[in-house]
């Protein structure tokens, strides 16, 4: 018998759970078929597309009534004169919420990394009202632990939230919120998560898409395959199940989900749903 207190955490997530997608040209009728429009969106920055596949398809999104969230990899903007134009464009078309990871291309110009372009954004007046900055639960490739949460205290003033990485350890999860939070972080964490993804599917994706969501994401993130892949290996209900207790402790601020869905936008959707409807049974 699944704990009610667990089950309501379950319950509050999934609910506010938003869904990451891939600017491909599919992706715009997918989300069209089977999401309502009150789920928000977060649109990916591909090194291999460009800014400019991730800024249509936002732009597209909101027009067809979605709350859209656009990442602006700052390794991917040139310089002050661009990210003018970039909140011109999209404060233009509505849009108050956006997410700025560093990205994993070289850089273009003036931003090595995303605090030197939020300091920027600052200066040009805090255009949006809700700016994500990257966690790490899970150790990053190249930087030390302390290093990405002393980076999410710089970025303190800049950011209204964080968005966390890939992670598939309940305990870890439960350890890096601690370590945040005791660190003084008192932002708002959304916590990333995988999609149901089929493994063919999966594999298919990513031998076609950019740097980001693709080959050199999932060799970042060792045994991702495996641990989606697997009969068993993972599942999203045992994931949450087990976060749970951590995740509903006072002064937690786990607010909501980030999905990675991979553009399996209607497994997304559905598994969400079906696990929802069964928790409020609870």
């Amino acid at each position: 018998m699944r704990n009610k207190r667990h089950a309501a955490t379950m319950t509050r997530l999934l609910e506010n759970a938003r869904y990451e997608v891939l600017p491909t040209t599919t992706t715009e009728d997918k989300v069209l078929e089977h999401l309502p429009r009150d789920r928000t969106i977060t649109v990916t920055a591909s090194p291999s597309k460009g800014l400019e596949a991730t800024f249509d398809l936002t732009e597209r999104l909101a027009g067809d009534g979605y709350p859209v969230v656009p990442h602006i990899a700052a390794r991917m903007v040139t310089g002050r004169a661009e990210l003018e134009e970039i909140v011109e464009r999209l404060v233009g078309k509505g849009i108050t919420s956006v997410f700025v990871p560093g990205g994993d291309a070289e850089a273009a110009g003036d931003y090595p990394d995303a605090l030197t372009l939020l300091e920027d954004l600052k200066e040009l007046g805090s255009p949006f009202s809700h700016v994500g900055i990257t966690g790490y639960p899970e150790s990053h490739p190249t930087i030390h632990d302390d290093l990405t949460v002393q980076s999410m205290w710089d970025k303190r003033h800049y950011a209204t939230h964080i968005v966390s990485n890939l992670t598939f350890d309940p305990t870890g999860v439960r350890d890096w919120v601690g370590r945040l939070r005791r660190r003084g972080v008192t932002m708002p964490v959304l916590l990333g998560m995988p999609g149901p993804v089929e493994r063919a599917k999966l594999l298919g994706m990513a031998t076609r898409i950019g740097v980001g969501e693709s080959t050199k994401f999932l060799a970042k993130n060792k045994g991702l395959f495996a641990r989606l892949a697997a009969p068993g290996g993972f599942t999203g209900e045992s994931f949450l199940e087990k976060c749970a207790p951590a995740l509903g402790e006072d002064g937690a601020l786990v607010e909501g989900l980030h999905v990675f869905t991979f553009n399996q936008i209607g497994e997304t959707e559905a598994w969400r749903t079906d696990l929802l409807a069964r928790l409020r049974r609870t």
